[in-house]
C-alpha cells in the first residue's frame, strides 16, 4: 500500500545543497505599478461589474497546451479571455492593465495557465498587471497568483468605485490601490502571514530554492492528534493537524501552514508546468520526485499533433524518473479521480493535493482533497509538503429516506441551487450521512462537485459503508486511524438537508447551480443532439449500471432506441472492462450490452468531452445532455449547451428523445429493480 516516503537522491546526480543556489532570489521590483482600467462589465446587468468569471474564460481549453517545457506559455497568452475579451492582450498593451471584476473571480478549475498567461502578458510590454476583484476570488487561482508573482488583491470599495479607464496605481509593499480619477485609496482584504512571506520572497520558485535542502534531510512524520484534542476538530482538521510539517503550528481557519502531502497527482495538461517547477527548484538531477502520480486523461485522443507533444512531456519525465504504474495512467488507462483510488494510492486520512480542481472526489473515501494549481504540486514533488490555508468549516447533514431514482448527482445540483450566487462561500464541507443512505458512488459524486460549490474540499468521514468499500477492491490494513468530527467540533455554518425533499434534477445552462426538477423540464420537451454518460463525476460501473437498468427495463414499455447521439465514457480501463462482463441484475447480460441494444457507443476513459475537446466536443449551436460536473458557457465546446443530470436521467432522456426523469417512461420504481447498493 502507497505510505509517504522520505526523499530518494539520483545516483549519482547533484547534491541537493546546490540546487538551492540556482538562480536569484527572485524578489520582485517593488516600484508602483501605474495604468488604467479595464473592466469586465456584465452584459446583462447595465452598470455591475460581470461576477463568477471562470478559468475557463480566462484560458479556454484549447489554449492550455504546451508543445514543449521551453515554450511554456506561448498559447497562454495567445488565449487569455480570447472569447469573453478577444482584444484583451491588445489593451493591456495600450496600458489598461489593472484587471477590473466583481465577486469571485477566477473560480473552477486548476488549470495555473491562467494567473502564468495573464503575467507573462503585462511582463511582455511593460505594463504589469494587477487583478482586483470583490469578495471571494477563486482559491485555487488566488494560491496560484502568489505562487508565480501575479498581483491579486481583493477590494469590493474598489471594485465598485472604478469606471472605465479610470487611472490607478498599486503599491506592492503595501498592496495599497489608489483611484487618481476617483481621488480615493483602498487597502485590500489582507494576505495571511505566511501568503505574504511567498509574496514577498518572490513566489514558490524562491520558496522552493530555499527550503529544498533542508526538506531533503527531512524524514516525514504523520502524527494524529489525541482524543482530547481531537474531539474539538472536524475531520478536516484532524487530518491537516496530523500533516502538519511544523508540529507547533496553530490549526485554525485562515491559518497557512505546511502540510505533508500523501500523493501529489497531476494530469497530462498539468503535469508540465509541474515539472518545469520542479526542475526550477531542484535543479533537475537531485531527487526523484515525491509522492507524485501522473494521469495521461485530459489531451490523448484528440488527434492533435499539439496535444501528442503535450503529453509526451509527462511521459518522458516519469520515463526519465522512473516512476511506474500504478503512480503513472497511460492513455486509456482511466480518469485519475477514478483510477487513482482503484489502485489502492487513496485512502481514509489522507491529505491529497491534486493538480485537478476535481481532486475534491477523494472527500468521499475519507481523505482530505483539494485542488491545487502546477506550482503547487511541483512544489510538493520537490519538497514532499505544500503550503495550505485552512478554510471556515462547515457541516451539511443529510437528514430523511433518499427518494426513487435519486442519486450522487440530484443531491448535489439541488444543493448548489440552494446555496445559490455564494455557494459554500469558500468553506471546508464536512457531510454527514448518519443513516449511511449514500454509496460511495453517491458520495464521489458530491464530493467532486465541491469544485462547482466553490468549496475547499468535500469530506464524508470513512465509515462502515466506505470501509466496505474498500474491503470489496481487495484493501484492508490502512495506516491511518479512523475519523470523526469532534463531538466539539467548531463549524461556522451547521445545515441540514432533506434527502425527503430531493427529486431527480436538471442544471440547465450555465451553472451547475441552475437546477430545476426534472418533471417540470420534462413538460418543455427539450431536445438535444448528444448525450453523454460518464466523466470523472459518473463514471463509476455503478453509475453505468444504473443507466442499464433502466434502459433494459424501458423495453417493455417500448423504448428500444437511443434518439440522437449516445457516448459513453467509463471512469476507468477497470470500470471499461467490469461493463463487458454478465451482471445478474440485468439478467445476465453486461452492462455495455445493454448500452450497445440502444445505440450507445463506449469511448475510452477520458476527460476531453467534458471540456470542450476532441471529436464529441459540441459545435456551435448543438445541446447535450451530460453527467459531467460542468455546464458553463462554451465549457464543452465554443457555442455548444450543457444540460447536467444524473445517468437514471440521462438514459431516461435518450429513450424519450427529450430530457426528462425516468418515471416519464411509465417506470415504476422498484428499490430491489433499480436501487444501488
Amino acid at each position: 500500500m502507497h505510505q509517504i516516503e522520505s526523499a530518494r537522491l539520483i545516483p549519482g546526480g547533484d547534491p541537493p545543497a546546490r540546487s538551492a543556489e540556482n538562480g536569484s532570489d527572485g524578489k520582485w521590483d517593488d516600484s508602483v505599478i501605474r495604468g488604467r482600467a479595464l473592466i469586465f462589465w456584465d452584459p446583462e446587468q447595465p452598470g455591475k461589474k460581470l461576477d463568477a468569471i471562470d478559468t475557463d474564460k480566462i484560458t479556454p481549453s484549447a489554449d492550455c497546451v504546451s508543445t514543449s517545457i521551453d515554450a511554456l506559455d506561448a498559447k497562454w497568452k495567445e488565449g487569455a479571455f480570447r472569447f469573453l475579451m478577444p482584444d484583451f492582450r491588445e489593451r493591456v498593451h495600450a496600458g489598461e492593465n489593472f484587471v477590473i471584476a466583481g465577486a469571485r473571480f477566477a473560480i473552477g478549475s486548476s488549470r495555473e495557465m491562467s494567473p502564468a498567461g495573464l503575467k507573462a502578458i503585462g511582463e511582455e510590454c511593460g505594463n504589469l498587471i494587477v487583478i482586483i476583484c470583490g469578495e471571494n476570488m477563486g482559491d485555487i487561482f488566488r494560491r496560484n497568483a502568489l505562487n508565480l508573482g501575479l498581483h491579486v488583491v481583493q477590494s469590493p470599495d474598489a471594485v465598485e468605485d472604478a469606471g472605465d479607464g479610470d487611472e490607478l496605481s498599486f503599491d506592492p509593499t503595501t498592496r495599497a490601490i489608489t483611484n487618481h480619477t476617483q481621488n480615493k485609496k483602498y487597502d485590500p482584504v489582507p494576505l495571511t502571514a505566511k501568503e505574504e512571506e511567498i509574496r514577498e520572497s518572490g513566489g514558490i520558485f524562491a520558496i522552493g530554492r530555499r527550503e529544498f535542502a533542508r526538506s531533503v534531510d527531512t524524514t516525514p512524520s504523520i502524527e494524529w492528534p489525541d482524543s482530547k484534542t481531537a474531539k474539538g476538530m472536524t475531520t478536516s482538521e484532524q487530518i491537516v493537524w496530523a500533516h502538519r510539517v511544523d508540529r507547533d503550528a496553530p490549526v485554525v481557519p485562515g491559518a497557512t501552514l505546511r502540510l505533508y502531502a500523501d500523493l501529489l497527482p497531476a494530469s497530462d495538461g498539468t503535469a508540465p508546468f509541474s515539472i518545469h517547477t520542479f526542475n526550477q527548484i531542484t535543479g533537475g538531477n537531485t531527487i526523484r520526485p515525491r509522492q507524485l502520480a501522473i494521469a495521461s486523461d485530459h489531451f490523448v485522443f484528440t488527434g492533435k499533433e499539439t496535444d501528442n507533444l503535450q503529453t509526451a512531456i509527462s511521459r518522458d519525465f516519469v520515463e526519465a524518473q522512473e516512476i511506474k504504474k500504478p503512480y503513472i495512467a497511460s492513455p486509456g488507462d482511466g480518469i485519475f479521480h477514478f483510477y487513482f483510488p482503484e489502485q489502492g494510492l487513496i485512502y481514509p486520512g489522507q491529505f491529497v493535493p491534486g493538480a485537478d480542481s476535481h481532486s475534491r472526489a477523494y472527500g468521499a473515501y475519507g481523505a482530505l482533497g483539494i485542488g491545487v494549481g502546477s506550482t503547487t504540486l511541483g512544489f510538493g514533488w520537490s519538497t514532499g509538503y505544500i503550503y495550505f490555508t485552512l478554510a471556515r468549516q462547515r457541516r451539511l447533514r443529510f437528514t430523511g429516506r433518499l427518494q426513487p431514482w435519486v442519486s450522487g448527482k440530484d443531491i448535489v445540483l439541488a444543493l448548489l441551487g440552494r446555496w445559490g450566487a455564494a455557494q459554500s462561500q469558500g468553506m471546508a464541507v464536512e457531510f454527514i450521512d448518519g443513516d449511511l443512505q449514500l454509496p460511495v458512488p453517491y458520495r464521489q459524486t458530491i464530493s467532486n462537485m465541491m469544485a462547482e460549490g466553490e468549496a475547499q474540499n468535500g469530506i464524508f468521514a470513512a465509515d462502515d459503508l466506505t470501509y466496505e468499500w474498500f474491503e470489496s477492491k481487495g484493501m484492508t490494513g490502512f495506516p491511518y486511524p479512523r475519523l470523526a468530527p469532534g463531538t466539539e467540533a467548531r463549524f461556522e455554518i451547521d445545515e441540514t438537508f432533506d434527502l425527503g425533499e430531493i427529486v431527480p434534477m436538471i442544471a440547465r445552462p450555465f451553472s451547475p447551480g441552475n437546477a430545476h426538477i426534472a418533471s417540470d423540464v420534462a413538460e418543455e420537451k427539450i431536445e438535444f443532439d448528444k448525450a453523454f454518460i460518464g466523466s470523472c463525476t459518473n463514471g463509476s460501473y455503478e453509475d453505468l449500471l444504473q443507466a442499464a437498468l433502466i434502459l433494459q427495463a424501458a423495453a417493455s414499455k417500448g423504448y428500444t432506441e437511443a434518439r440522437g447521439e449516445f457516448v459513453v465514457f467509463p471512469g476507468s480501463a477497470g470500470v471499461k472492462e467490469k461493463i463487458e462482463t454478465p451482471d445478474p441484475r440485468l439478467e445476465g447480460i453486461s452492462v455495455a450490452d445493454v448500452l450497445r441494444s440502444v445505440g450507445g457507443q463506449i469511448r475510452e476513459s477520458w476527460c476531453g468531452p467534458c471540456f470542450g475537446q476532441g471529436p464529441d466536443a459540441l459545435k456551435e449551436g448543438q445541446r447535450a445532455i451530460t453527467t459531467f460536473n460542468r455546464n458553463w458557457q462554451n465549457r464543452m465546446g465554443f457555442g455548444g449547451e450543457g444540460y447536467l443530470a444524473s445517468p437514471a436521467v440521462v438514459a431516461a432522456s435518450v429513450l424519450l428523445g427529450y430530457m426528462a426523469p425516468p418515471e416519464s417512461l411509465g417506470l415504476d420504481w422498484d428499490q430491489d429493480q433499480f436501487g444501488i447498493q
